[in-house]
């Protein structure tokens, strides 16, 4: 029988126990609410907390290779490493009290330096300003940079010492296509070439780690937050690797054989206006940037314009057939000198009486005056715009700070520039637009967009090709042919014809003198010249057009001292690409009428 004496108890165990289980509901309930259901807020809150701690998490910066994939700039893993003053101290103290067997941070110093390069006091003393600014300091940076022998070196040695991983720019190939690539400092931001021009498809994204340590350092478990980084894309070049190593050696002998300031050598692909090879000298080895004069640590390629002198006669020539009416034998009457309207006077570099001058002779000769009689056989306008055309002044965008021509309105031109610009005077030009120009000359009379970038490869697979402009048809497949017919035979017939020619090939092209302008003075310097070459194979189908620049040369001043490097570079350029020798035999043009 229950009474109310043993009821009230039991009342009071139940009434007890229901207060106890609402409490813990209460704090179940508050638990899953921090832990479940609000968890990343609070975790995220955390993060403000004085333990939470972040690392940047590095992406790798994309390669550049050529043509066939052979890396030409990649990035290597260096590490950052850095002290923990605070664990050193406590090792030191566990030690000395004979709690610890391992060694005192007196004798692992001197490891240290010899693994970094630094001396045992310089390490010591990083550790000793550390605790002397803040006694409880986790952090002191030992030194950043190091290589991964470094770096397994001095993870062994102690677990106060941590290292973590930052990748660094390497050159696997040195200078070569090192005036192309560029290179990046060493905070890892783009300088120079095509590292700071396709920085975009280049350069990574870093991520971010986040995460609460407690005050021992070590990481609370579940507390971690991460931003993965995104790599850098693959940047592919046009270039190909060998032969800008083959070409770099040529024209570095030829530019010294020939006592110039400097040289280069650029190989277009006619058909798809695809550099091949932009090889100069001097130039940079982007692994070693400060051993490099300023002057040397770009392109000159792409930067420096000159007088293009006679090369410029093939594009004149090409105007007058096409817009003028005339042929390979078409003749003028020329002399030595010839004084024209408006008091403009041409002058040829030799004495010679009044030769009754085919076309074809004219550029043979390089006349002039033969040149300036046909270009009055259409309008200066027309010409100019034929100039426009051709793509001289435009530039390429291939090259970041790239120098474009200039060439003036024909409503400027005064009597003498109307007859200088025909062969190359007052006029300025770049290799780029030169060999774009003899390009569209030869290719049928079209003109392919120059380019030194193949794609880009992004992280995640997708290629993405350059936006380049649509070839553009300047003159009409007759006047090309009959262009390729006379560039032949400036070749075959000139005083270095022997010079240029390759076995099994036929080969055209043309030189030009161009007078460097004194920029102090004003005019051009007496004696002083900028000699070019600008050549393609096989004559009678053509692949490839070769363009060889010497500055200054004092060897030998004119043009002919060329001519060894670009029969050197075209004989190369048709090795590498197998081009099949010619099969049929030129025609030979008369240079007089």
């Amino acid at each position: 029988m229950t009474t109310r004496s043993t009821r009230t108890p039991r009342r009071r165990t139940v009434v007890a126990l229901a207060v106890v289980l609402s409490v813990l509901a209460g704090f179940i309930v508050r638990l899953v609410d921090i832990q479940v259901v609000n968890a990343d807020e609070h975790v995220s809150d955390s993060m403000d907390w004085a333990f939470a701690g972040t690392q940047e998490l590095y992406g790798t910066r994309g390669a550049i290779v050529d043509e066939n994939g052979q890396t030409l700039a990649g990035s290597i893993l260096l590490y950052d490493c850095q002290l923990d003053p605070l664990l050193i101290r406590q090792t030191d103290e566990s030690i000395i009290a004979g709690k610890s067997d391992a060694r005192l941070w007196q004798e692992v110093s001197v490891d240290v330096a010899s693994i970094t390069g630094q001396t045992p006091d310089e390490v010591r003393g990083i550790v000793s300003a550390a605790l002397a600014e803040n006694p409880d300091t986790q952090y002191a940076k030992l030194k950043n940079g190091v290589t991964t022998e470094q770096y397994r070196g001095l993870v062994a040695l102690a677990p106060y010492i941590q290292c973590l991983q930052h990748p660094a720019r390497a050159y696997p190939d040195g200078a070569v296509a090192g005036n192309l690539v560029g290179f990046v400092g060493t905070d890892g931001e783009a300088l120079e070439g095509l590292e700071k021009l396709q920085n975009d498809c280049l350069a990574a994204t870093n991520g971010t780690r986040r995460y609460q340590q407690g005050k021992d350092g070590v990481i609370i478990p579940g507390t971690e937050q991460e931003e993965p980084a995104v790599d850098g894309g693959t940047l592919q070049l046009t270039i190909n690797r060998d032969l800008q190593w083959y070409l770099q050696q040529l024209i570095a002998e030829q530019t010294q054989n020939m006592g110039a300031q400097a040289g280069a050598i650029l190989v277009y692909e006619a058909k798809t206006g695809k550099v091949r090879a932009a090889a100069e000298f001097p130039t940079v080895d982007p692994n070693d940037v400060d051993a490099t004069p300023d002057v040397d640590r770009s392109s000159r390629i792409f930067r420096n314009w000159f007088e293009p002198g006679s090369t410029f006669k093939a594009l004149t020539a090409a105007t007058v057939i096409d817009a003028g009416g005339q042929t390979p034998t078409s003749t003028v009457v020329a002399s030595g000198l010839e004084n024209f309207p408006g008091g403009a006077r041409v002058r040829d570099s030799f004495q010679h009486p009044a030769y009754t001058y085919t076309l074809a002779g004219v550029l043979i000769d390089s006349s002039n005056t033969g040149i300036s009689k046909f270009s009055e056989t259409v309008p200066n306008q027309t010409r100019y715009d034929y100039f426009k055309r051709f793509g001289i002044g435009e530039g390429t965008a291939s090259y970041p700070g790239e120098q474009a021509g200039l060439i003036y309105p024909a409503a400027d031109w005064g009597a003498q520039t109307a007859y200088n610009t025909s062969f190359g005077q007052g006029v300025t030009t770049t290799m780029p637009e030169l060999a774009r120009a003899y390009g569209a000359i030869v290719n049928n009379g079209v003109k392919m967009p120059l380019s030194v970038v193949e794609s880009c490869t992004t992280a995640d697979g997708t290629v993405i090709e350059p936006e380049l402009p649509e070839p553009e048809q300047v003159v009409s497949e007759s006047t090309s042919a009959q262009m390729r017919t006379m560039l032949e035979n400036v070749f075959l017939q000139a005083p270095y014809a022997s010079q240029v020619a390759i076995p099994g090939y036929r080969v055209g092209g043309k030189t030009g003198t161009g007078e460097k302008a004194d920029l102090v003075n004003g005019g051009y310097k007496a004696g002083v010249y900028y000699t070019t070459m600008v050549g393609f194979a096989p004559a009678d189908d053509p692949e490839y057009v070769v363009v060889v620049t010497l500055d200054e040369p004092t060897k030998v001043t004119s043009s002919a001292a060329n001519a060894t490097a670009f029969q050197k570079a075209m004989t190369q350029v048709l090795k590498t690409y197998r081009v099949m020798p010619s099969t049929t035999a030129p025609e030979q043009l008369p240079k007089f009428g």
